[in-house]
């Protein structure tokens, strides 16, 4: 009876290791039927580590092993990261949340709003609304991405190739050709995912003075110890680096970038802060180990405790969540019960969002389907990590939740 027990429950995890072991042939299974080429998974509770494996390959042609050192491609994982970037920046009292962005980019004040027509017949009139610096933070800006193919402004950001596409391109550049393009809605009355934490990482550098890679580094990374997190694969990891991989219609994976000869071996002209990063499992994980302590690591206090519970928070109009406000089928998070902070979803009501969770557990995704969440009201953290585009191929977000949550018995 007693060793049952034992088995049953990890000492101060609370997690039981039979249930556990749900997770591990999910995964193994995504893995075996070639839906992924291979992942890992961390979890930590009360500050402790919970659970770790890694699964399948790095490489698939080389035949290298997915590894706890892996580095990967984490795209907008990075976006919490500028997000905290900024919010120190504020704590310093560089700006405030409700100063529009006009007055740090006065090419900007005298942006339109899109009213209705395409090309030629386009419409547009006035903003009558002030963009903030809050509506970057919490997508709500009326900017755009050009992938989206929603809306006949995405077109005019694929034909200004916004977002880096350019060879040669700065942040600077991005700012540019924005003012000269409308945003898609009055700022602040819909939910939109957009380059916005792009502008977000141009604020950062204009407020610092610094290149956002070098903040980003010097700042967060180096006292955090997230040894290989940073916008290009050190010199010293690049026997690490894994392979990135896209979804073939009708089943498997084709390369996307070879990891031998990836642009992420160079430091990019373009410091995407939406999706610029690269990180290891336990990289991202001392992150979000920070984010739910509060802001501190390890004797590191990176922001205030106020600062992150006021992050974690929603911030959609009247605490409505994102399905109330419009948001279009996006495959980064659920919609209904879901609402957004300062850089991350935020769970309102598992119930309404249809899957287990808990209220005030706050995430966010990458587009090679990468995940992580913290949970304050579980004090638990988990990251997710693999390398597949879209990000939409596979459910194992939602499942994450089920097999993750269902293990813990205390």
């Amino acid at each position: 009876m007693l060793g049952q027990l034992v088995r049953e429950i990890i000492m101060g995890h609370g997690f039981s290791v039979d249930r556990l072991e749900h997770l591990t042939a999910h995964l193994d299974k995504y893995v075996d039927d070639g839906r992924f080429p291979g992942c890992s998974c961390l979890v930590t509770r009360h500050g402790e580590e919970a659970y770790f494996h890694a699964f399948g390959r790095r490489d698939v042609d080389r035949d290298l092993a997915m590894e706890r050192d892996t580095v990967v491609r984490i795209y907008s994982m990075s976006k919490p990261i500028t997000s905290v970037a900024l919010m120190m920046l504020y704590e310093e009292g560089k700006f405030q949340l409700d100063d529009p962005v006009s007055k740090f980019i006065p090419r900007w004040s005298d942006l339109n709003v899109y009213e209705h027509g395409e090309n030629e017949t386009m419409v547009t009139s006035p903003m009558t609304v002030p963009l903030t610096v809050k509506h970057l933070l919490t997508h709500t800006s009326g900017l755009t991405y050009g992938f989206m193919n929603s809306h006949p402004v995405d077109a005019m950001y694929r034909n200004a190739s916004i977002g880096g596409d350019r060879q040669g391109s700065t942040l600077e550049d991005m700012i540019d050709d924005l003012a000269g393009i409308p945003i898609t809605f009055t700022p602040g009355s819909r939910w939109n995912y957009s380059v916005a934490t792009d502008v977000c990482g141009y604020l950062v550098q204009l407020f610092s003075d610094t290149d956002l890679d070098v903040f980003v580094r010097e700042r967060i990374t180096e006292p955090l110890e997230m040894n290989d997190a940073g916008y290009q694969v050190r010199s010293s990891s690049k026997d690490k680096f894994a392979a990135c991989y896209r979804h073939k219609r009708g089943g498997g994976f084709e390369l996307q970038d070879d990891p031998t000869t990836s642009p992420y071996h160079q430091r990019p002209t373009f410091l995407s802060g939406g999706g610029g990063m690269v990180a290891t499992v336990d990289d991202y994980g001392r992150f979000a180990q920070m984010l739910l302590n509060r802001g501190e690591l390890d004797g590191h206090r990176i922001l205030g405790r106020k600062t992150v519970e006021y992050m974690a928070t929603n911030h959609m109009p009247g605490n409505v969540d994102l399905a109330a406000m419009g948001q279009p089928v996006f495959s980064e998070t659920s919609y209904h019960g879901i609402g957004f902070g300062l850089g991350f979803s935020v769970v309102l009501d598992p119930a309404a969002a249809g899957v287990l969770d808990s209220p005030g557990e706050f995430a966010w995704g990458g587009a090679a389907s990468t995940y992580f969440w913290v949970d304050p009201l579980e004090d638990m953290t988990v990251v997710f990590l693999t390398q597949l585009l879209p990000s939409s191929t596979h459910p194992i977000r939602r499942e994450l939740k089920t097999l993750i949550y269902q293990a813990i018995v205390d």
